[in-house]
């Protein structure tokens, strides 16, 4: 190979290439004709779409999710964020979002996946590399972000995909290359925002811990008084940051983990609208389904017929 062919074959923007075309191809032949693949690596799960969908809400854990092909817009309060192969979505804490593939089809099917993190070895990483980690405060303290995806990112999400049907080998490698993923993070423009949610005494850090306790106390009827108590921060402090980092109130937050389970018990494990309601800390059948109805565009039954047609 002379020095030009060389030259040419480690331009970035032609490893970005090989490395958005490398991820798609995995992700298509991994999940056949399936929607959705949970691996059996911690926190990795595959999709594929032959065709735009429907705004769906869930909650989504702090994750990074990237595409292989096509396009997808994600809502959370009354932000929008819009990415495909050329950027990763990236969120700091569990948030209730509202997304919908735009740009899909059967030749060219949507193909995404999305790692959740791993907040134990974040924290470690910070600890073990105090000098390499952005330490800059980010301009919006919002939990969720795009930003544009660089070659050795997609190589290591490649890598990771290469292990998915290496069982012996990805207990031992997927967890390092998990590790190198979330190094780069760090070191990445969105350094700070990760720093703030995994770093004890930062405001972010407080939230995160809250919202924790929240989601295994969602059922119950809670005041922000007490939720601002946990965190160490004054009740205008707490509605502030909370705010800021979810774009809705602490109540708010809490009536969307609960429509959000409701949803999930009705689709799995179907449960009726009426027990649904209760076991999520309703008392009112009648509110519970009005508020599922302007929250998910149906009410609970319809809604969930709805959701059994698209994915049969």
């Amino acid at each position: 190979m002379s020095d030009t062919d060389k030259s040419e074959s480690y331009r970035p923007e032609l490893a970005w290439d090989r490395g958005a075309k490398g991820l798609a191809s995995r992700i298509e032949m991994l999940t056949g004709d399936a929607n959705r693949l949970d691996t059996d690596i911690q926190g990795l799960c595959l999709h594929r779409w032959p065709h735009p969908t429907d705004p769906t809400s869930y909650m989504l854990a702090p994750s990074i999710c990237l595409i292989g092909l096509g396009r997808k817009q994600v809502v959370v309060g009354e932000d929008t964020f819009l990415y495909d192969a050329s950027q990763f979505l990236i969120t700091s804490i569990d948030l209730p979002v509202v997304s919908k593939i735009i740009e899909a089809s059967k030749e060219k099917p949507y193909l995404g996946l999305t790692m959740e993190m791993d907040f134990q070895m974040l924290s470690q990483l910070i600890m073990d590399n105090p000098a390499h980690i952005a330490r800059e405060q980010t301009d919006k303290s919002l939990g969720i972000a795009v930003n544009n995806v660089d070659a050795p990112l997609l190589d290591a999400f490649n890598r990771l995909l290469g292990l998915v049907d290496e069982p012996e080998d990805s207990a031992v490698l997927a967890p390092l290359i998990q590790r190198e993923i979330l190094y780069r993070l760090l070191k990445g423009d969105q350094g700070a925002r990760l720093r703030n949610m995994a770093a004890s005494g930062q405001n972010g850090y407080r939230i995160s811990k809250t919202i924790e306790w929240l989601k295994k106390h969602y059922r119950e009827s809670i005041k922000v008084e007490e939720m601002a108590g946990r965190a160490g921060l004054s009740v205008s402090a707490f509605h502030h940051h909370f705010r800021a980092m979810t774009a809705m109130t602490p109540l708010q937050y809490q009536k969307r983990m609960r429509l959000s389970e409701a949803r999930r018990l009705m689709l799995t494990e179907h449960v009726d609208a009426s027990r649904a309601a209760f076991q999520v800390g309703y008392e009112s059948p009648s509110q519970f389904s009005r508020e599922y109805s302007r929250m998910f565009g149906a009410p609970p039954m319809q809604d969930i017929r709805n959701l059994v047609q698209q994915s049969a």
